[in-house]
C-alpha cells in the first residue's frame, strides 16, 4: 500500500532517477538523463568504486549514442555533448599533460 499523506490522501511513489529509454530522459523529473539527482546517486553508490563508475558511465555512453542515433539520425547529439552528459562529470581524472 501506499503511505498516507497528512490530509489522509494516499501518495504515489516517486519514480526513481533512472533513464527512459530510448529518449535517455529522467523518469522521475523529465531531465536529460543522468540529471542531477542520478549524478549524485550514482557518485554515492559508486563511492567506494571510481573505476567502476568510469566504466559504468562509459557503457552507458555507448548505449545512449547507439539509441539517441537511431532515434533521430541526422541531429542526433554530438559525441563531444554525449561524453560531457554521461562521462566528463564522473570521477575526478588528472590531465594527460601536466599544465605549465
Amino acid at each position: 500500500m501506499s503511505p498516507v499523506t497528512t490530509t489522509g490522501e494516499r501518495s504515489r511513489p516517486c519514480p526513481a532517477h533512472t533513464p527512459l529509454r530510448p529518449m535517455w530522459c529522467c523518469r522521475a523529473c523529465g531531465q536529460p538523463w543522468p540529471c542531477a539527482q542520478a549524478r549524485l546517486l550514482l557518485k554515492a553508490e559508486y563511492a567506494d568504486d571510481q573505476i567502476g563508475l568510469s566504466l559504468y558511465l562509459c557503457g552507458l555512453l555507448h548505449e545512449a549514442a547507439r539509441d539517441l542515433y537511431r532515434l533521430n539520425p541526422d541531429a542526433g547529439p554530438s559525441p563531444a555533448d554525449l561524453f560531457r552528459r554521461f562521462v566528463a562529470w564522473g570521477p575526478y581524472r588528472r590531465p594527460v599533460v601536466d599544465p605549465p
